[in-house]
């Protein structure tokens, strides 16, 4: 069977290697550049000559990092973030302001979920939820101060699965951004094409896909002078940027609005181990969708309560089929019942590593009650999906058929 994933397996090798000098990435750790004469100073700072400015807001390993996640989904241009949360704090801060509302869809990771409800709303933004399934919801909530959409393209934990093209078509019927967190498929799913208009990524997890390097990045369509979406008052603060960059305006108003001035920076080291696990993230793709299949299948058939896209009794499952032939990532859940048995069956794993990561060449478990959820209300736990006795298994590189044997050892 052909890699699903074939298309990018030749670009990614070729694009990260070179034919002449070094062959492996070149990394480029200084914070800062010379930049030669006054002149051409002032034109890198100007904006007319393209040369390094200040680590800050830009680095030639990151460059190239930007390069080929931003050919991978089809945009125009991409940032380079120290983390998943420095992408989404990017992608967001750079059009909001007080007094501007998100709507959130679906499941939504922990520190994302903090980040719109605590950290944002002490500056006066608000954000209002909503599961995938709310259509109707979703497009009655948008108002005038309404700037962004945000979905995860799985959610994180609680396994559903949106109907990205449909809340692209709703979105750009009202000209809001569409934000899709794409972490858990890259190569899978393609926002942009679906119709989003940013993308963000946690690169630490399955982009990297060994827990060397934290990361993260933001991709962004092109947008010109009379864009619908943006010509109106809504974005008044990126007309600027589009007089000035044309199609390369969101990449500036990041890079002005956030990037330089919140400091959320990739660094070149993080860049170039990044680069060196995106080489192989083809294959690794390949690997665990069709193993997460297998696992989930397996144990199902044991008993286990499982919770994936790929089961007949999901209710997304004829959307997985139909939406998500590449599959939906590394995740599956397992409800345990309780605590005490979700500790017993993490505890008792050979081959399990707990942690908070997820996207890992090993496979990944956490209690999720106990751990990153542990701060949340009940209501709150309830609509993100979290139980008492839930377990985020992140399925790794290993023979499936000995994870499928380790867990039902493990499960006594």
């Amino acid at each position: 069977m052909m890699n699903r994933f074939e298309n990018f397996t030749t670009a990614f090798v070729q694009q990260i290697g070179k034919k002449e000098g070094p062959v492996s990435p070149v990394m480029i750790n200084s914070a800062s550049f010379g930049y030669g004469d006054s002149e051409t100073g002032e034109g890198i700072f100007e904006g007319s000559v393209k040369k390094p400015l200040y680590a800050r807001v830009g680095n030639p390993t990151s460059g190239q990092l930007e390069q080929i996640l931003a050919s991978m989904d089809g945009g125009i241009g991409a940032v380079a973030a120290a983390s998943g949360m420095g992408a989404t704090a990017m992608a967001t801060l750079s059009l909001l302001k007080s007094g501007d509302h998100i709507i959130s869809i679906g499941g939504l990771f922990g520190g994302t979920y903090s980040y719109f409800t605590e950290t944002l709303s002490r500056f006066g933004i608000s954000t209002s939820f909503f599961d995938v399934d709310e259509l109707e919801a979703i497009e009655g909530a948008i108002r005038d101060a309404t700037k962004i959409i945000f979905l995860e393209s799985v959610g994180n934990p609680n396994m559903r699965l949106p109907d990205i093209k449909a809340i692209a078509e709703i979105a750009g019927t009202h000209g809001v951004v569409l934000i899709v967190d794409n972490t858990i498929t890259p190569l899978s799913i393609a926002p942009l094409a679906l119709g989003a208009d940013i993308v963000v990524y946690s690169t630490t997890k399955i982009i990297t896909g060994n827990a060397s390097s934290l990361g993260g990045a933001v991709v962004f369509r092109p947008i010109c002078e009379g864009d619908d979406k943006f010509k109106g008052e809504r974005y008044g603060d990126v007309h600027p940027f589009i007089k000035k960059m044309g199609p390369m305006a969101l990449i500036a108003n990041a890079k002005k609005r956030a990037l330089r001035d919140f400091g959320m920076s990739a660094n070149g080291f993080g860049s170039y181990l990044t680069l060196l696990g995106l080489e192989t993230l083809p294959l690794r793709m390949d690997r665990v969708v069709s193993s997460v299949e297998k696992v989930a299948n397996a144990l199902y058939e044991a008993g286990f309560v499982i919770n994936h896209p790929s089961l007949s009794t999901h209710p997304h499952h004829e959307r997985y089929r139909t939406q998500f032939g590449k599959g939906c990532g590394t995740l599956l859940t397992i409800d345990m019942g309780s605590k005490e048995r979700a500790f017993e069956f993490l505890n008792r794993s050979a081959l399990v590593t707990i942690t908070a990561n997820i996207g890992d060449s090993r496979t990944l478990g956490l209690h999720m009650a106990s751990t990153i959820y542990r701060d949340f209300d009940e209501s709150t736990r309830e609509f993100l999906g979290i139980t008492p006795g839930l377990i985020r298994i992140s399925i790794g590189l290993e023979n499936p058929d000995d994870i499928i044997n380790d867990f039902i050892t493990a499960r006594g």
